[in-house]
């Protein structure tokens, strides 16, 4: 397409996708929640040839609508529990539609006054639902991952430095060894964080856990005495992916610190518990940490690419991420401090949706998504262990771990389940067992979609 064919206006499309985006969401509550399409349908509507020739913009629209409908999951609806993900707030969609039309570079005051203030009003409506300090640096990232790359890279930072290493300058060449310890039913994401940061994943010193997943203190003292002093990172967890559990943080954290530790809390959905006044005990001394590592896309109910990391020592987070560019110098001075928080420079402003989601919910708004998840979570359990299914976890927060029998017929399960197409359940292996594993993390879930669920379940066990 020329300059000259290029529309003038192009309002009438962007009103034609968020006319097509909201008959999609409006049809979430009865649409199967699995795709109808298979991957080689799905694969051959997006295929052809690269075009020669420009393409209309509606007719590209068009095009694009009728390739994806087959191959599009409802994981934004009230019925999809197979990941620990929620559905996209409604004043959260429509920041995020506003957030693509106005296509700001959220890298600093600089680029866009608009999304350097939305972070950052934001980040501190956060840290108060959270229990985090308010002095706590906050970044912006793009979900669990990032924040854990980005909390791990300050603890890194500290604990070198703290030791007389400057790891930005030097490298990990010739450092001193870093410590980490962590449970054994951590995230992968930390191992992944991990390598990223060369420090790999043999450096780990595994602590056992407790029956439900949660880090067995007296384990931690064990391991953290085991060794001689030197540069140690542990990482606590607030929400074990399988069962809910959270680490005793108090506890954990005024261990690690009379070590001389440095206290990373992966937090990716099990911290919004602190917004609870029912849950909040759970993550009691959350405060006391020094990296925290948050997801918006879970029960915050952001849209995706929205996470955040947390560091009580703000210069420690800026000094594991920050640089500096000719081109910078001039732009307002030193590079200011929101570009200094989160791995990218051309990032999408984030946090206009995080802004609009919290004024939508409230404090109350999220104590209550919070609660009534937890509460569904437990229905989901009570109904299938009355049907005579075994309920493998002690359910504290939104997370339900069931088996059907033998591993074989678990699997069997879950896929009847899935092509059913009422809800959508993973699996998971969880201390050597197949179970399904249930998240309840939807705004829009409730009562009746666990009953259809429920229902869905015992038609496929029955098969």
């Amino acid at each position: 397409m020329s300059r000259d064919e290029v529309p003038a206006d192009d309002g009438d499309l962007i009103r034609l996708a968020a006319a097509e985006a909201s008959t999609f969401r409006a049809a979430l509550p009865s649409r199967p929640v699995a795709a109808d399409g298979d991957a080689d349908k799905v694969r051959a509507g997006f295929a052809g040839p690269l075009p020669r020739r420009p393409t209309p913009p509606e007719q590209v629209l068009e095009q694009l609508v009728a390739a994806a409908d087959p191959g599009l999951m409802a994981t934004a609806g009230p019925r999809f529990f197979g990941f620990v993900i929620g559905g996209s707030l409604p004043a959260a969609t429509a920041a995020d539609v506003l957030a693509a039309g106005w296509d700001q570079v959220a890298f600093n005051p600089v680029t866009s006054p608009a999304a350097a203030a939305a972070e950052e009003v934001a980040g501190g409506w956060l840290k108060e639902l959270l229990g985090l300090p308010a002095t706590a640096s906050a970044g912006f990232v793009t979900g669990g991952q990032a924040a854990n790359i980005v909390g791990l890279a300050a603890a890194r930072h500290h604990v070198l430095g703290e030791a007389g290493w400057d790891v930005e300058r030097d490298g990990l060449a010739g450092a001193p060894p870093v410590r980490v310890v962590a449970s054994v039913e951590r995230h992968a994401t930390v191992d992944t964080a991990l390598r990223l940061l060369g420090l790999g994943t043999s450096v780990v010193e595994p602590v056992a856990a407790t029956a439900n997943g949660a880090v067995a203190v007296f384990d931690l003292d064990r391991v953290l005495s085991a060794s001689p002093a030197r540069p140690t990172i542990v990482c606590l967890q607030a929400g074990n992916v399988n069962t809910g559990a959270c680490d005793d943080l108090r506890a954990a954290c005024l261990m690690t610190h009379e070590y001389g530790g440095w206290v990373h809390v992966d937090g990716a959905f099990g911290l919004w518990a602190a917004a609870s006044p029912a849950y909040r005990h759970l993550v009691d001394g959350v405060e006391l940490a020094d990296s925290w590592a948050v997801d918006g896309h879970k029960w915050l109910n952001v849209p995706y690419d929205s996470g955040f990391a947390f560091c009580s020592r703000p210069a420690a987070h800026a000094a594991a991420l920050s640089y500096s560019a000719d081109y910078l110098v001039g732009s307002g001075g030193p590079v200011p401090l929101a570009a200094e928080l989160a791995l990218e420079s051309s990032r999408r402003a984030r946090g206009f949706a995080v802004w609009a989601a919290l004024k939508e919910l409230g404090s109350d708004g999220v104590a209550e998504l919070v609660d009534r998840c937890c509460r569904l979570a437990r229905q989901f359990a009570g109904s299938l262990a009355a049907a005579g299914f075994e309920v493998v976890n002690d359910v504290v927060l939104n997370q339900v771990l069931v088996s059907f029998g033998s591993d074989a017929r678990t699997d069997e399960v879950i896929a009847s389940v899935q092509r059913d197409g009422t809800c959508w359940m993973g699996g998971t292996t969880w201390r050597g067992r197949r179970l399904m594993r249930i998240s309840v993390s939807n705004w829009s879930t409730t009562q009746d979609d666990v009953d259809q669920s429920v229902a869905a379940i015992l038609r496929a066990a029955a098969r």
